[in-house]
């Protein structure tokens, strides 16, 4: 049986992504696989000592080690560049590329494609994110043409901490910023319990939600020439007819 390989490059205080990932790929089993690679990421500010966490030697020696298992495709599993710039992932991912020869993506760079390609012009964000790492997030999305019209954030430090937020706070979340009507809303962290109760939020809101772990999970699937319709259960994402090739 040939198999497909995805490899994750992996915040070390993240407990979300990992099981999420599995299950969002738990009916592609055997033949699809995720493998994960951790490493420092503590907290999420604009201290300098943090900004230094997302330094790319770190990832390209995460990149290699997974690679060490014969990966189809690599991915950063994060959302930095979202507050960064995104042309930060698109240096990261080149270099991921020239070093292992794999293929490589990003969560931010995978929502910045479905936007596109949904042609969403009004977004709503949810993050767990502090004000200031928040306004730089609306400020990338608003010059890349996509007005956050309605956002909310936890104004946490984190990153462990992003994790023991509930579903029921998060939902809440996409509820109160859904009144403005945005095209889509993203939950934009894979800390954030947020790929469970997309399916339920979007039949209940009819608005398209985005959560980052999912759209990582649906990139590589197409990178690695795998069907993301194959996934079912986990959102408008996987069954868009947009977002099928």
């Amino acid at each position: 049986m040939e198999r497909t390989l995805i490899g994750m490059l992996t915040p070390s205080s993240n407990t979300v992504l990992e099981p999420y990932t599995g299950a969002l790929l738990h009916g592609l089993l055997p033949q699809v696989t995720a493998h994960f690679q951790r490493f420092t990421v503590k907290e999420i500010s604009m201290s300098e000592d943090a900004l230094a966490q997302f330094d790319p030697a770190p990832l390209l020696e995460a990149a290699q080690l997974l690679n060490d298992a014969r990966m189809n495709v690599i991915a950063w599993n994060g959302t930095s560049s979202s507050w960064l710039g995104f042309e930060a992932d698109r240096r990261l991912c080149a270099t991921i590329e020239e070093v292992t020869g794999v293929p490589a993506t990003t969560s931010v760079l995978a929502l910045n494609e479905v936007l596109e390609r949904t042609e969403v012009g009004r977004l709503g964000l949810v993050t767990p994110y502090l004000d200031d790492i928040q306004a730089a997030i609306v400020t990338n999305y608003r010059q890349a043409g996509h007005e956050v019209v309605a956002e909310r954030h936890l104004n946490d430090r984190g990153n462990f901490s992003f994790s023991e937020y509930d579903e029921a706070t998060l939902a809440n979340m996409v509820r109160e910023v859904a009144k403005s009507r945005p095209d889509a809303i993203t939950i934009l962290c894979t800390n954030l319990r947020g790929a469970g109760i997309v399916a339920e939020l979007e039949r209940e809101l009819g608005i398209p939600i985005y959560d980052s772990v999912s759209v990582t999970v649906w990139k590589t699937l197409q990178m690695a020439n795998i069907d993301p319709a194959r996934i079912q259960g986990w959102g408008g994402l996987f069954e868009d007819r947009r977002l099928r090739t």
